[in-house]
């Protein structure tokens, strides 16, 4: 069984990052606003970007990992840029007191 992480694009311009083992079905539950929480006020959403792991356990580390994430890396991730994805990485280690939003 394959699992996905996903980040969506919100109505509001945010972003949200989760995972499932069924991504068609979980679009679904974010799109009717049946699972609550964060997206079901700031819809519609859409899929910006998704990725597939064979084990629940990575597709959890990376979600984890992408929550931790700025604005502008999760872009750069949509983009596929990851020279930028790097530089703000670097960016980040040479000032840990920067804050990012998500």
């Amino acid at each position: 069984m394959a699992f996905s992480v996903y980040l969506l694009r919100c109505n509001d311009g945010s972003y949200y990052v989760g995972h499932t083992e069924d991504l068609e079905f979980r679009l679904a539950q974010h799109q009717a606003g049946t699972l609550g929480g964060y997206t079901a006020k700031r819809r519609p959403v859409t899929l910006a970007w998704c990725d597939t792991f064979a084990e629940r356990d990575q597709a959890f580390w990376v979600e984890r990992k992408l929550k931790g994430w700025g604005r502008a890396k999760k872009e750069a991730l949509i983009a596929g840029d990851w020279e930028l994805i790097q530089a703000l990485a670097r960016k980040r280690v040479a000032n840990p007191a920067s804050t990012s939003s998500a």
